[in-house]
């Protein structure tokens, strides 16, 4: 495009020259026009939306590869819900409370009691102990204690759709 404008404006430029160099000066001024019109048709022609069949067969493959990594990462997510507390802890547990941090607009570091308080309201204490980042356990014989299940991530889910 730059390309196109300066070989545009450069032939407007020879018009120019040309024209003044000539005895009759009445063709300066058809000259130069000719020269713009040229430019501009030029530019217009560069600029019209010639998109190839397979530049947008590519697109749709873009979108199928992205919704399909989409659904991949849910099912995981899923699959982790219905594990274990561990996975659930260190997988679903971080990035819960990230959304939740994210949609209320409290930082724990801030302020953890009001963000406490606030998880318990929205969520109630039944969900907020899936989601509270506090509430982590270590490794042991209570980390394999199964997790809490789909429809408690569902669930918290929802509430975090309603703010």
């Amino acid at each position: 495009m730059k390309k196109t404008v300066v070989a545009g404006l450069l032939v407007v430029v020879l018009v120019e020259v040309v024209a003044v160099m000539m005895p009759d000066r009445r063709v300066l001024a058809w000259g130069a026009g000719a020269a713009v019109a040229a430019l501009l048709v030029t530019l217009r022609w560069s600029l019209r939306d010639d998109a190839d069949p397979e530049e947008s067969d590519h697109a749709v493959d873009d979108a199928a590869e992205l919704l399909g990594q989409w659904r991949s990462q849910t099912d995981i997510l899923i699959q982790r819900a219905d594990s274990t507390r561990l996975q659930w802890d260190r997988h679903l547990r971080p990035r819960l409370a990230r959304e939740f941090a994210a949609a209320t607009g409290h930082r724990q570091a801030a302020d953890p009691t009001a963000f406490g308080a606030t998880g318990s309201m929205l969520f109630g204490p039944e969900l907020w102990q899936w989601v509270d980042p506090d509430n982590v356990i270590g490794t042991g014989a209570a980390a394999e204690q199964p997790g809490p299940g789909r429809a408690v991530l569902d669930e918290i889910l929802r509430r975090l759709e309603r703010l």
